[in-house]
């Protein structure tokens, strides 16, 4: 079954929130990780807006995901989150984290799944590590996606997943690819077995 997308709402502080009425699942990754690439790949359509400067998502984005046309209630929301960690990125964006994402990933009672996005084609990064601890502390479900995994060859795969495993902590890490749909099903039955039947 694929479910049609729509664009929801932006919002830039709790109070724009849509009410918590469906399962959401939240995409997180630093600036330019393939973030609007990977979700436009999973709804079938340039919903998301992908941009050449990193760091110009600054709110967070909803999207509604419907079984059919003719059904109001979605079944599933996403929800995209301004990326992290770019150098460029004017402090102003950086300090209006915790007036809403953090309220969004600590306090959201629909939250069902963080999707955190990491750059399969680099090592570890620190601000990866720190959002996939804050998750595990806090106690939060989440899945680490490596993204641009078709720049890789199969023997570079293997050795990105084992070296993102060990640097940053986790057992389980999905290797996909936008382009090639390479784990996007994968990564679709995950999302979908959450949607609320």
């Amino acid at each position: 079954m694929r479910l049609i997308p729509k664009f929801l709402l932006s919002a830039s502080s709790p109070d724009h929130f849509p009410p918590p009425t469906v399962p959401e699942v939240a995409f997180l990754g630093r600036s330019n990780v393939g973030k609007s690439s990977l979700l436009n790949a999973l709804v079938g359509s340039k919903q998301a807006h992908v941009s050449s400067t990193p760091g110009r998502t600054q709110a967070i984005n909803f999207f509604a995901l419907h079984e059919s046309a003719a059904r109001t209630q979605p079944v599933l929301l996403f929800a995209d989150l301004p990326g992290y960690g770019y150098a460029k990125v004017s402090k102003s964006i950086s300090a209006t984290w915790p007036t809403f994402i953090e309220p969004y990933l600590a306090e959201r009672p629909t939250l069902a799944l963080c999707i955190c996005l990491v750059d399969s084609k680099i090592p570890p990064q620190e601000s990866d590590a720190q959002l996939i601890r804050y998750l595990k502390e806090t106690g939060k479900p989440y899945l680490v996606v490596g993204t641009k995994a078709d720049k890789l060859s199969g023997n570079e795969r293997t050795k990105s997943a084992r070296e993102l495993k060990q640097g940053l902590g986790i057992d389980e890490l999905l290797l996909c690819s936008a382009k090639t749909d390479l784990g996007m099903k994968e990564l679709w039955a995950r999302l979908q077995a959450l949607a609320t039947p």
